[in-house]
């Protein structure tokens, strides 16, 4: 499964220059850009996401997977969907970018109480900054946060910047396994 992701996210996700052609959201220029969101969507890109972030978290003894919308969400409702599938249930939630503000005033979208055992999830990390947003606001609403997983580690610092705030950080893909499948298959 990994590698038909890896394969399907050079395809959808993966740009790749020899000169940094490509600005991040922190004003700085890369050789790489990865938008997940073309094959997070994508019905393949889904069920391949979903499983591989669920064989990350399933021994976590989570009740809940989500982070950051909107780049973790299709993953969420993915692994969730998941988990279904495979009789160990676990809740989709996702996190807002700003906090709810009318109803039952909360930062958090899902069937989830404070307490319970959550994995936070993201699309791509870089410096780690939108994860450890969603740790710091599942923290807020009373989550106890367990486990974070990055369908995508640009690795540079993400992870072990994650991992000041959780201990537990994996990523399913790595730049470098991108890079090596995008010339592995890149035509001249």
């Amino acid at each position: 499964m990994k590698q038909e992701l890896t394969e399907l996210l050079c395809r959808k996700s993966f740009k790749y220059s020899e000169e940094p052609a490509f600005k991040l959201v922190s004003g700085r220029m890369s050789k790489f850009y990865v938008n997940c969101k073309p094959t997070t969507l994508d019905p393949r890109g889904m069920f391949l996401a979903g499983h591989l972030v669920f064989d990350a978290i399933r021994t976590a003894n989570v009740t809940g997977v989500g982070g950051l919308t909107f780049g973790a969400d299709p993953i969420a409702v993915a692994a969730a969907f998941a988990s279904g599938l495979k009789d160990q249930p676990i809740q989709a939630f996702s996190i807002r970018k700003t906090r709810k503000d009318h109803g039952i005033v909360r930062w958090i979208e899902g069937d989830l109480t404070p307490g319970q055992r959550v994995a936070i999830i993201d699309d791509v990390a870089t410096t780690g900054g939108s994860t450890i947003r969603a740790i710091e606001r599942a923290r807020s609403e009373g989550l106890d946060v367990v486990r974070a997983v990055v369908l995508v580690d640009r690795q540079e610092g993400g992870l072990e910047n994650i991992r000041e705030h959780v201990a537990d950080v994996s990523a399913v893909i790595t730049r470098d396994e991108l890079v090596e499948q995008w010339t592995a298959t890149a035509r001249p």
